[in-house]
């Protein structure tokens, strides 16, 4: 059994809007184990990059983390000084943000930058910290790495700057990676290399790694793993195997539908969800997800507890509380369609 690296339980954060507090995360509980790659998907605003944040120990007024735990490497992080945060932050839990852009400094060099960290974490000497830059640059396909160190952020092109926020995010040997929707605004040759290059460095370092996602076609490719979250909670957890074939909620049936099939696969339409997800500021009784659930009933109006479909395999749906799937339910009439 793979040892559990960092686990989240029961968190909730709001955030406090001149209409009221925005309850962005509101009771989610996951695990990632040692060397593990773990996705989170789902739609924008559905709680992901938030979650991600709390990890990291990010959230600041006028958010607030108002319940749950994060453990990690079996201590809660809750209770951490800034000094241990500044401590554990980008040395063994790292991050990579989704705009490469806005993380690095456009007055800085590359090489400084990584070097900066190096220095802070590893606590080599100037020159060393270059060197171990440069290695890190080739490490994820930099060519000329010698050259790039002297490099500014904007000599660079979208993709490798990502490519740099990888380099710098590893170059510590972290044991969790976190990576906010690190494909997000690249072509999509780019992003099958980025995708590529996550997955041959976690296969090296044996790096957990956690990856926010929208994008289910994402996460088949590199996860073992997925958590999908809807409305500020989990949907359904489970291996890609049981989310892609054995569907467990609604919603992560509409996430799938709504994917492009491969290349002969048939001409077949997208199908959106339709509608647009709740109110977090005053979010709907019941299943968050029950407003645009094309198989909602009277039940839910009332929020069901965590069904169990097989080993690691959970939906938070009253269709699959005495089935394996959705399927098997839609099958035996249980919705009110």
């Amino acid at each position: 059994m793979t040892k559990q690296l960092l686990t989240v339980d029961e968190l909730k954060v709001s955030f406090q809007t001149r209409d009221g507090q925005n309850q962005a995360v509101r009771g989610v509980s996951f695990h990632v184990g040692a060397g593990e790659t773990v996705g989170i998907v789902g739609e924008s605003g559905s709680g992901k990059s938030v979650t991600a944040k709390a990890i990291m120990g990010l959230i600041t007024p006028p958010g607030k983390v108002t319940n749950g735990k994060i453990v990690f490497q079996g201590t809660d992080l809750s209770g951490l000084s800034e000094g241990e945060w500044r401590k554990l932050r980008g040395n063994r839990i790292a991050m990579v943000f989704q705009d490469p852009m806005t993380s690095l400094n456009p007055v800085k060099t590359i090489g400084f930058q990584m070097a900066e960290v190096i220095r802070r974490h590893r606590g080599l000497g100037k020159k060393e910290a270059i060197q171990e830059a440069v290695e890190m640059l080739r490490k994820v396909g930099i060519t000329e790495p010698e050259r790039r160190v002297k490099q500014y952020p904007h000599e660079f092109s979208g993709g490798m700057r990502q490519r740099v926020m990888i380099a710098m995010a590893l170059s510590c040997s972290p044991e969790l990676l976190i990576a906010d929707e690190p494909t997000t605004a690249l072509d999509v040759t780019i992003q099958a290399q980025i995708l590529d290059l996550l997955k041959q460095l976690k296969d090296e370092s044996d790096t957990a790694v956690l990856l926010i996602t929208h994008d289910l076609g994402v996460v088949a490719q590199v996860c073992s793993r997925v958590v999908v979250m809807y409305g500020g909670m989990v949907m359904e957890e489970g291996t890609v195997e049981d989310i892609f074939y054995r569907t467990g909620h609604p919603y992560t049936q509409g996430l799938l539908r709504s994917l492009p099939k491969r290349a002969g696969a048939g001409k077949e339409r997208l199908v959106p969800i339709e509608g647009s997800p709740p109110d977090l500021i005053d979010p709907p009784a019941g299943c968050p997800f029950r407003d645009r659930c094309p198989y909602a009933f009277g039940k839910c109006s009332e929020l069901p507890e965590m069904a169990e479909l097989g080993e690691g395999h959970r939906s938070l749906c009253w269709l699959v509380q005495e089935h394996s799937t959705l399927e098997q339910a839609l099958a035996e009439g249980e919705a009110d369609q």
